[in-house]
Parts: C-alpha cells; structure tokens; sequence
C-alpha cells in the first residue's frame, strides 16, 4: 500500500501523468485498505456474541 501512494503521488506531481499507473495505484491502495478493514472487528460484533448466549 506505501509503495501504491508513493507511485501515485509521484504520478500526480511528474509533467508526464500516466492515467494507467494512477489507475492500478489507486486499485492497490484500494485492496490493500479493503484487507485492513476485514481484520479490523465491528463495534457491534461485541453485542450480536453477547445475544448468542
């Protein structure tokens, strides 16, 4: 993900910008923050574990 926002923001300041490159960082960065937030619990998982019992 740090390499994805590196090549993005090197893409948007370069005179060249590349739309293809800044494209598939963004994808990248998108994943990666997608793979963060699946191992990160709910607030609310606590109060559907306590409902089971």
């Amino acid at each position: 993900m740090i390499v994805a926002i590196v090549v993005a923001l090197y893409e948007q300041v370069s005179a060249d910008k590349n739309i293809y490159i800044m494209a598939v960082a963004i994808v990248v960065f998108m994943m990666g923050m997608m793979q963060l937030s699946a191992k990160t619990p709910s607030k609310n998982q606590e109060n559907k574990d306590d409902n089971v019992e």
